[in-house]
């Protein structure tokens, strides 16, 4: 979310004061008598205009290169990412 949130920043899209909100869901699966974290989908919502779509959807497209979280976690994880844009 912070680096989301950062590059929108950076692209004069205001992502503070509650306007991005995240939501992360996992999925696990047994692996012996161990469970283990196989996917992970984080839905993102932000408070935004609609002239702002395509620069968000840009954004989305690639900031996921540049976050710590997901670069480090994407070896072992499945991770999936979607961004909704409301009014």
């Amino acid at each position: 979310m912070g680096t989301f949130g950062g590059a929108l920043e950076a692209r004069q899209i205001d992502a503070s004061g509650g306007k991005l909100l995240g939501e992360a869901t996992g999925e696990v699966e047994l692996e012996g008598n161990v469970l283990v974290l196989r996917r992970i989908h984080v839905k993102m919502r932000l408070r935004g205009a609609e002239a702002q779509r395509e620069t968000v959807e840009r954004v989305h497209g690639f900031y996921s290169d540049n976050c710590p979280l997901y670069r480090s976690l994407k070896p072992a994880i499945a991770i999936t990412t979607e961004v909704v844009l409301e009014a």
